[in-house]
Parts: structure tokens; C-alpha cells; sequence
């Protein structure tokens, strides 16, 4: 692993009701955000701008945004 390999975490909010994400923040430097589902972890990773994520969980937090 090197200082450019993302370094994956889930919310500690996440539930392993298997509906999760994980998202590598160490990368934001770069200006990407990867974001992966974790329960394929080998599989595709969307890479947002970090000023995207940022509006995205700060409108997910304030109830703009539900399931």
C-alpha cells in the first residue's frame, strides 16, 4: 500500500444490514472521493470531486435528501 492507495472505511453508523458504502477520504488532496459498495469491495469505485461529496453528506445530514 502506498500514501496513494485509498484507505477504505464504512460510517460508524453502517449496521451490516448490507446496504452500505465505504469511502476513502485520505485521497481528497488529489480532489477525488472514491466512494465503493462494501459488500464488492474488488469491484467498480465512483470517484467524486470533493466539494460534490461534501454538498451530497452535508445534504443527506440535514434531511434534504431520504430514502
Amino acid at each position: 500500500m502506498t500514501t496513494n492507495d485509498p484507505r477504505w472505511f464504512k460510517s460508524s453508523y453502517s449496521n451490516n444490514g448490507g446496504a452500505c458504502v465505504e469511502v476513502a477520504v485520505n485521497l481528497v488532496s488529489r480532489g477525488i472521493v472514491p466512494v465503493r459498495d462494501s459488500k464488492d469491495p474488488s469491484g467498480p469505485a465512483l470517484a467524486f470531486e470533493p466539494g460534490t461529496w461534501s454538498a451530497f453528506v452535508g445534504a443527506v445530514k440535514s434531511g434534504e435528501l431520504s430514502v
